[in-house]
């Protein structure tokens, strides 16, 4: 199991940090020190998210909705807050955490419908 769960874990972080980067040259932004914040803050947060979530699957035998929504919220607060306080070019910090995440999360739904 602990290695299926590093998988998970190491598969939806390489995801993301290509996605989200791939998103922040999408939107113009060229800063690299912003672009190292970008990786930084999903390193951080996606990790967390994805064993919370594996875990409350496992355990509380809620719906996988309800227990995405929530945690999906805390981590664009999160990295939105970071990008507010640390970033040199998100003029709108938090709409681009939930613009980033949101475009993350519906392109691996996607890719996970061809896998």
């Amino acid at each position: 199991m602990s290695g299926a769960l590093f998988a998970a874990l190491a598969i939806s972080l390489a995801l993301t940090l290509a996605l989200e980067t791939g998103f922040f040259f999408l939107t113009g932004k060229r800063n690299k020190k912003d672009l190292f914040l970008v990786i930084l803050v999903n390193a951080i947060t996606n990790p967390t998210v994805v064993l919370l979530y594996w875990l409350a699957v496992l355990y509380s035998g809620w719906p996988r909705g309800i227990i995405i929504a929530p945690l999906e919220i805390i981590a664009i607060l999160t990295e939105g807050y970071y990008y507010r306080k640390y970033g040199r070019d998100f003029k709108r910090p938090y709409l681009f955490s939930l613009a980033a995440n949101t475009f993350s999360y519906g392109m691996g739904l996607l890719i996970q419908l061809f896998v």
